[in-house]
């Protein structure tokens, strides 16, 4: 049976991923800290600063990876990826995929371009292909594109 188009707005998010990289960027602050304050005397102020500044900058690279999500409101799909943020009204978005051994869905838009939809990762198995078959009733339900059978 399909699943049925969810109420709007909903956000699929990937649960695993965000927790271990929220919690690996907490260890790299507090143990970048804990590590300035502990060094020995012959590291100067520099060096312990230095140590913080790398902690944190290694936290921004893996919050990078923890604010994966793909988001549907009334107007569209909303793709934050790794590095990007993609809007699209529903009409742009044709359809969506998600091929045994794929790590996350692909979009598939109407200008002929597909794009990673990295918030649903298929490493969850059951919430990505539930959130796939929520996601593809909303395609339906209100994109343009005629209906598969």
């Amino acid at each position: 049976m399909p699943e049925s188009a969810p109420p709007l707005p909903v956000t699929w998010r990937p649960r695993i991923t965000t927790i271990i990289a929220y919690g690996m960027a907490t260890v790299m602050v507090v143990g970048s800290i804990l590590l300035a304050v502990v060094l020995p005397e012959q590291f100067k102020v520099p060096d312990r600063v230095g140590m913080v500044v790398f902690g944190l900058a290694v936290a921004g690279v893996l919050h990078l990876l923890g604010r994966l999500r793909v988001r549907a409101d009334e107007q569209g799909i909303t793709v934050v990826n790794a590095l990007r943020v993609h809007r699209f009204e529903w009409a742009e978005v044709l359809d969506v995929t998600m091929v045994e051994g794929d790590p996350w869905p692909k979009l598939d838009l109407a200008d002929g371009n597909s794009l990673g939809a990295m918030g649903i990762q298929s490493t969850e198995r059951e919430r990505s292909r539930r959130a796939v078959a929520q996601l593809t009733a909303l395609i339906r339900e209100r994109g343009e594109a005629p209906d598969r059978l």
